[in-house]
């Protein structure tokens, strides 16, 4: 397949949004259009959240970055605020018809097609992953299953009842979704569940878990995807390479840039994600750092993503001289199948920071093992707390393992 043309893209975004979007037009007063990609990411300011965050505190309810006449949106979504206040976000119906189309796009690469029944294992709310993922299913041909508002065990039940064949979900629930049917003695071995589609936490692309997620259910296949409310959908899983994500480069122009600066970094570099929206004119964002930071490389096929959403750079931490992400401790907690529902908190006391663990586990040999096993992998002794089934809290979105003290709280 030929690659786009990112520039001629961001060209057409420019002369569209540029004469009605104050965001876009204060911001680029001062700056002559750019001559080629190079000079595009060289000269065009980055985007943060906070600009965002700010330009709707001036210019409330919904900022300026709006392209067209409020009356020509129709479609409200807004960011979960797990780092900061929510961002609400308005689509006209051609800005989110493009990420429908991508949301396909997605499907097809799982082969999701006309016919499969899909369930859709949350509560909706205002978030826009949830909404485009059900009509773009819908649009695709599928039987579309909602499980909002029904308790975990209603929803197995629903599973198994209807024959749903695939399941969109947080890894984090998927996972939880299993362990409920084994403490409610429901068979899983009768669901017709042969894919589960996870997103919103990088465990879809951990091999520890996609093996736990698969054997709990009956074998399904583990499809990883990944999207962000601000831009949309943005990756998809290679299907012909678990734990790779491609990037929908028809939608977005990226750049890999050092997360502690804004010089680029080299192929098969971690560096965090910035996002250029190619095709969302209702709301468009230019060089939008994303906090998300990927093992990047290109291939034939384009753009990869090894290893998925490897952390965000607000999550590493340094703990005795040794980096350490969310995805690499948890790779090696669901490498112990005893342990369910886990906890991190990261202290930092006089300038040494350091990190514990909390499991639920039913072996009492758990703990041990776990805390063996952190310190042949990152040469850390991270002490290791057993405690009783149902002490740590269930999550259906986003999970919430980490609690960072700051010096002053016990």
């Amino acid at each position: 397949m030929e690659s786009p043309d990112p520039f001629h893209s961001i060209q057409s975004l420019l002369a569209e949004t540029l004469p009605t979007n104050r965001f876009l037009s204060t911001r680029l007063a001062d700056i002559a259009p750019p001559k080629d990609l190079a000079d595009f990411s060289t000269r065009l300011p980055f985007t943060l959240k906070q600009d965002l965050v700010d330009d709707q505190l001036a210019h409330p309810p919904f900022g300026s970055n709006l392209t067209f006449p409020r009356s020509a949106y129709t479609r409200f979504s807004q960011t979960s605020g797990t780092t900061g206040r929510p961002l609400p976000i308005l689509d006209t119906a051609e800005s989110w018809q493009g990420m429908l189309e991508n949301w396909k796009t997605i499907y097809r690469a799982a082969q999701v097609a006309s016919g499969s029944i899909v369930y859709f294992a949350f509560s909706f709310g205002p978030f826009l992953g949830f909404w485009t993922a059900f009509e773009a299913a819908a649009q695709l041909g599928c039987l579309c299953l909602p499980g909002g508002g029904l308790s975990s065990a209603a929803r197995i039940k629903m599973i198994i009842d209807q024959g749903a064949e695939v399941i969109c979900a947080t890894p984090t629930y998927a996972l939880r979704l299993a362990q409920v049917a084994a403490e409610e003695n429901l068979d899983l071995t009768k669901s017709k569940v042969r894919t589960i589609i996870v997103a919103g936490e990088p465990g879809g692309s951990i091999p520890e878990l996609r093996s736990r997620l698969s054997a709990g259910w009956n074998g399904a296949q583990i499809v990883d995807h990944y999207g962000m409310t601000e831009v949309g959908p943005v990756a998809y899983q290679d299907p012909h390479q678990s734990g790779v994500l491609r990037l929908l480069e028809q939608s977005y122009f990226a750049e890999f840039i050092n997360p502690n600066g804004i010089d680029p970094v080299a192929t098969g570099q971690i560096g965090e994600l910035v996002l250029t929206s190619l095709k969302r004119h209702a709301w468009p964002l230019l060089r939008f750092r994303t906090g998300d930071l990927v093992r990047w490389s290109r291939d034939s096929h384009g753009i990869a993503l090894a290893g998925g959403i490897i952390g965000r750079t607000d999550d590493m931490i340094v703990v005795r001289g040794v980096n350490l992400y969310p995805s690499a401790l948890e790779a090696v907690i669901r490498s112990i199948p005893e342990i369910g529902e886990y906890h991190l908190t990261v202290s930092t006391l006089q300038a040494m920071t350091e990190i514990t663990a909390q499991i639920e586990s039913d072996d009492d040999t758990a703990a041990q093992r776990l805390q063996h096993a952190f310190d042949q992998i990152f040469g850390l002794r991270i002490p290791v707390e057993h405690l009783r089934h149902g002490s740590l809290p269930r999550f259906e979105m986003k999970a919430k393992r980490w609690t960072k003290l700051t010096p002053g709280h016990a």
